[in-house]
């Protein structure tokens, strides 16, 4: 598969991921040079943030989020001083472009569930009061994420969208995006192809979640943000339409939503 010069915008990686670690710079080297103009990548907790604003530092073409992932709360946290810290992380860092990644995730922490409810809700009010859009995660709590989520009017995407075709209406009446990602390659990936065949292009936006979720025909290896033309060439053939248009449309979205 061909695709244009600088088509490719991945709108969620990791790739201060510790499966990076021994060749960070040669991926990113090779990615620069084989077509993805741009990557935000997600922290997940104020030492990741960290490690993310580092990385954007060193490649033009990697805009940092940052935030606290739902997994990595527990008990013992302070969710005044989390919030504090990442304030004082986004306000001395003007390149940020998002907080995220945040949210809910009731499959690997299903105990903790107000806790996470609670420092999802004033990330979100962090991102509202300075002007940031959100990258959402959701697994397993579409009913409590959707609450939250109207309550608080966001601008941003839901990522890695796992939801009804209904959910992604009710997203998309918000003014928000659905990220899309190798989940839709996959061949029991029903309910995903019926969401992108029934909402409109320019509400998708691409993403890998690097190093996790390779598309097909590379589920179970490595993702890397080149592999997104594989999740593009699927989306094409599910509207009838080009590659080229899904890579330029969506690139185009991601440039608007997070004012790059």
């Amino acid at each position: 598969m061909i695709v244009n010069e600088n088509m490719i915008f991945d709108t969620h990686a990791h790739y201060d991921d510790e499966a990076f670690e021994n060749d960070r710079e040669e991926v990113l080297n090779f990615l620069k040079n084989n077509n993805v103009c741009g990557i935000i990548n997600a922290g997940t907790d104020i030492k990741s943030s960290e490690k993310v604003l580092e990385l954007a530092k060193k490649w033009d073409f990697i805009y940092p989020a940052l935030g606290i992932h739902p997994e990595n709360l527990d008990d013992s946290c302070d969710c005044e001083d989390l919030i504090s810290e990442l304030r004082n992380l986004i306000l001395n860092n003007k390149n940020v472009v998002a907080v995220g990644e945040i949210g809910l995730d009731y499959h690997f922490r299903n105990d903790n569930k107000e806790l996470q409810k609670h420092i999802f809700e004033n990330q979100i009010e962090l991102a509202n009061e300075l002007g940031l859009p959100v990258t959402v995660h959701d697994r397993e709590a579409h009913a409590d994420t959707m609450q939250i989520l109207k309550k608080y009017s966001p601008k941003g995407v839901v990522h890695c969208f796992s939801g009804s075709l209904e959910m992604a209406n009710e997203v998309i009446k918000l003014g928000m995006y659905i990220g899309i990602g190798g989940v839709v390659t996959f061949k029991n990936a029903k309910t995903i192809i019926d969401v992108v065949k029934n909402i409109s292009l320019e509400k998708i936006v691409l993403e890998t979640d690097a190093p996790y979720m390779s598309p097909t025909p590379f589920r179970g290896k490595r993702c890397t943000s080149d592999l997104i033309k594989y999740t593009a060439e699927k989306i094409a053939e599910i509207k009838g339409i080009s590659v080229d248009e899904v890579l330029e449309t969506t690139k185009e979205t991601a440039i608007k939503l997070f004012k790059i």
